[in-house]
């Protein structure tokens, strides 16, 4: 079973849900702007993702630049961002076992079946 941290109003996320849907592969969807993930959460799909919490802040949106454009945060730092303000975690992410993707472009996600 696949996991996707989904946000229903991004074209790339939806793109990925229906890839899943016509491949039926079964899916737990996480809608993480209703249900944000934890700090632990956060840190645990940073490790399958291999990558800092600073290269999954979506820079584009508003709260980013705001708030954080002109700061050098930590990896703590950046994390507890991130787990208050969800909207700054670039999405989609899919996640199989111990191993997760950021699914941009949506067709990255067949790496995982």
């Amino acid at each position: 079973m696949l996991k996707i941290y989904h946000n229903t109003r991004c074209s790339k996320s939806r793109d990925v849900c229906s890839i899943l849907e016509k491949k039926k592969v079964k899916t737990e969807v996480i809608e993480y702007l209703k249900t944000p993930p934890s700090q632990t959460e956060i840190k645990e799909l940073l490790k399958m993702l291999g990558m800092k919490a600073e290269e999954i802040v979506r820079k584009g949106e508003a709260i980013y630049k705001e708030k954080f454009a002109d700061k050098k945060l930590t990896a703590s730092q950046w994390i507890k961002a991130l787990s208050e303000n969800p909207i700054l975690i670039e999405r989609p992410i899919i996640v199989k076992g111990n191993k997760a993707i950021i699914g941009r472009p949506p067709e990255k996600v067949l790496e995982l079946l």
